[in-house]
Order: structure tokens, then sequence, then C-alpha cells
């Protein structure tokens, strides 16, 4: 019996975060790594992907799972304009590409960013990560 590759992958995915794979999980997975590529997401277009699939899930659902997946270090949230979340799959430290007219997010070159000194954290904290965004503009 063949078995799906996408669905093998997207099971992995979870197991190797020790999350149970229920069946919103499993789906909502498969639209985002199955294939093996990085996605940019947000709740709202993952919504949409799996509702054009058929697939029957709430956006408190797939906000929920979104939340999930970050907590277990599968994804993580990159927030533009303070209000806008993005969900990206590739979990390197990389900057972004935020492109204004069209409201998406892609991957910037790693290789091209320098980043030569940080502020020292307030005492009590320690830097968690550094996000960078770079906002474009089509001319």
């Amino acid at each position: 019996m063949m078995t799906d590759p996408r669905i093998e992958r997207s099971a992995a995915w979870l197991a190797g975060a020790g999350l149970r794979p229920t069946r919103q999980r499993l789906a909502l997975a498969g639209l985002l790594v199955g294939d093996g590529q990085d996605r940019h997401v947000t709740a709202e277009s993952l919504f949409d992907a799996a509702s054009t699939t058929g697939e029957k899930v709430s956006l408190a659902t797939v906000y929920n799972t979104l939340r999930a997946f970050c907590d277990a270090g599968l994804m993580r949230e990159i927030t533009v304009d303070g209000s806008k979340s993005y969900f990206d799959t590739n979990m390197t430290d990389h900057p972004h590409f935020y492109w204004e007219d069209s409201a998406t997010l892609t991957d910037a070159p790693a290789q091209d960013l320098q980043i030569s000194k940080l502020p020292t954290a307030p005492d009590g904290a320690e830097i968690a990560s550094v996000d960078v965004v770079i906002r474009l503009r089509r001319t």
C-alpha cells in the first residue's frame, strides 16, 4: 500500500516536535510543509487554503494550531506593522522582505545582511531573537 509522501512528511514534522497528529493539525501541516517547501502564511491565508482543499476547519482552529506550531518550535511568528502576523516554516535565522503593495512576506538573502552590534539587553533580560523585516515598495 502506497502512502502519500505529503502526509508522511506532515506527520513526521509534528512527531519531531512531540505534537499529537490530530486531523486538523495533519491537514494544516500538509498545507505548510507537505511538499517540502517553506511557507510564509497568515492565519487567514492558511484558512483560505484549507477551505479550498475542502478541509473543514474554523479560523479559530487555524489560529490555535499556528500558535501550537510556534510554541513547539516548528514555526516562528513575524509581526509586520504591529498587528499583521505572518508565520514562517523556515526556522533558520534569516531576514525578510515585506512587499507593501501585495502585503506578502518573502525570504531575503541572509548572506547579504550584516548586523555588527546589538544594544545590551536591560538587566534581567536576554535577547531572544532579532527579526529583520525590510519593507519594499515597487517603483
